[in-house]
């Protein structure tokens, strides 16, 4: 019997052009704090998270499977995370998602993290048959427009935490 479309090598360090993508460590925790806390980033993700979550975050955050924080090849500043995971809403298919902090926003960090975390979701997962797709607020046209500039895909709306949402699924490999 084949592994679950979700079984991924892991640790995993993914580098590209400028940025690590690599397992979250100790001296990540602030950086990812930060991610979950600041109002900018947060907008359309229901906002900052509470006080309770954070400190779970905080403590569960260090090497967890899947858990990326995008990182800076020149001087290794944490400039954002990635998430590659099961998709909560549907068997077989792997959701990538991210955040970059807003002073880092505008330089296509986050572009060139979403296509490698995208590209090694495909490589890592789809001899099982697994679909990467990736959510995001419509009314979020920034994080809209990466995913459609890396070739995906709108595949379907909904309502989900009170707002419309999109989600998008990554074409076939090139």
């Amino acid at each position: 019997m084949p592994p679950s479309p979700i079984t991924f090598p892991w640790p995993t360090t993914l580098i590209t052009n400028r940025l690590v993508l690599r397992p979250i460590e100790a001296g990540d925790v602030p950086a990812m704090s930060r991610l979950w806390t600041d109002t900018d980033v947060r907008r359309h993700l229901g906002g900052p998270v509470d006080a309770a979550t954070l400190r779970l975050r905080e403590q569960h955050c260090v090497g967890a499977r899947g858990a990326f924080s995008v990182v800076l090849r020149e001087d290794g500043a944490v400039v954002g995370g990635v998430q590659v995971e099961a998709d909560p809403r549907r068997a077989g298919r792997v959701e990538v998602s991210y955040q970059l902090l807003p002073e880092h926003w505008g330089f296509g960090y986050g572009r060139e993290a979403v296509t490698a975390a995208v590209g090694w979701a495909r490589e890592a997962t789809t001899p099982w048959g697994a679909e990467v797709v990736a959510v995001t607020q419509e009314a979020n046209v920034r994080s809209r427009r990466l995913l459609e500039s890396i070739g995906m895909q709108q595949a379907e709306s909904f309502v989900e935490w009170g707002a419309a949402q999109v989600l998008y699924v990554a074409g076939p490999p090139s």
